[in-house]
């Protein structure tokens, strides 16, 4: 009878993290050998020192939800023959709670952060928009404005917000102070400014508005740009180098599309697989990114120009990211604002 011998005992070993950037609570694959359980215990994952919550577990990959608390990215696995370790798990930052953003923030030039909080429709907040300075505090900075929603920022660095409640566009000063820019515009969701100054409004009823400055940049004009089916949640706005508006238009699909609208106002279908697609925008490079569920993974989608897609950042609840000057990308939950570095750079229309 042939002689057994038992296999050499064989440590974690991993590869790369799936994606390589996350919120705590965000969910993320790791991919090597060995990672499965050699026993009847499960592996233990820690990031930070922090035990994470095992989603699942097999010899060639292995899941986990990234922890609270957790804010370097060193990642260890553990099983029975040993420890294996990864340092490359790139964690974003809350900045501020207690918001109630509802899609996109705005970032200006000099890197201050803008964000809502909205709050349920019809009901006041005692502030309306938050100001969080590139030293992470966040200040109110505007009060008085009804369901505040959209947030964009015009060619020469004004500041305007749209409430879904009023159909109003308000500009705001440097100091806070909010006026009527353009009434009528349904329930007025999101916001974008193209090169020209023209501002793309969309009314989630199914309408998206262009107001132009007009010659003096005061007689503005108001015009129905294009009509989308309606959307039970809102409309989120980005515009490209080239002037082309796009639209994502969350609705209750898993194969939800992003709409692109040309100059003329022709619409077609950019990209369609998305679930719940919200706030999005644009990098240097053309590249879409947005807040939205991919085949089952939710968190922060890049969508290249070719339709290749792909999680670029792991969480729940995203509703909108923006890219600072500053060189982060700036992402907003329904309660609170993080910051991260994902080595992307922002589109500069103006």
């Amino acid at each position: 009878m042939p002689r057994l011998f038992k296999q050499a005992a064989s440590s974690p070993q991993i590869d790369g993290a799936f994606p390589t950037a996350a919120l705590p609570g965000g969910d993320v694959e790791l991919r090597g050998a060995h990672l499965g359980a050699r026993t009847l215990v499960p592996p233990s994952v820690t990031v930070d020192g922090v035990r994470a919550h095992l989603l699942m577990s097999r010899s060639e990959s292995l899941a986990f939800r990234v922890p609270d608390g957790a804010a370097v990215g060193h990642v260890e696995v553990r099983n029975g023959d040993g420890t294996g370790t990864f340092s490359l798990l790139n964690i974003a930052r809350e900045l501020s709670d207690g918001l109630h953003p509802v899609t996109s923030p705005a970032v200006s030039r000099s890197g201050n952060i803008y964000a809502t909080i909205s709050g349920p429709r019809g009901k006041q907040t005692p502030v309306s928009i938050v100001r969080i300075g590139p030293d992470r505090v966040g200040t109110p900075f505007v009060s008085g404005i009804l369901n505040p929603t959209g947030l964009a920022f015009d060619p020469e660095g004004a500041l305007y917000v749209t409430s879904r409640a009023e159909g109003t566009v308000y500009r705001i000063d440097a100091g806070g102070v909010a006026t009527s820019y353009a009434e009528g515009m349904g329930v007025a969701t999101g916001a974008a400014f193209d090169a020209d100054g023209n501002l793309f409004v969309g009314d989630r009823n199914g309408t998206i508005f262009k107001i132009s400055p007009g010659d003096s940049g005061t007689d503005h004009k108001i015009f129905v740009y294009a009509t989308l089916e309606p959307s039970p949640a809102a409309y989120h706005l980005a515009v490209g180098a080239d002037g082309t508006l796009y639209v994502s238009a969350p609705a209750l699909s898993s194969n939800d599309t992003i709409w692109a609208i040309d100059r003329d106002g022709a619409t077609a279908a950019w990209y369609r697989g998305l679930g719940r697609p919200q706030g999005l925008a644009l990098d240097s490079h053309g590249n879409i990114f947005v807040a939205a569920c991919l085949h089952g993974q939710r968190g922060l989608v890049r969508i290249m120009p070719s339709g290749h897609a792909e999680l670029a950042l792991a969480g729940y609840d995203l509703v909108g990211v923006a890219f600072s000057p500053l060189g982060t990308t700036v992402l907003t939950t329904h309660d609170a604002v993080y910051d991260v570095d994902l080595g992307v750079h922002g589109l500069k229309l103006f």
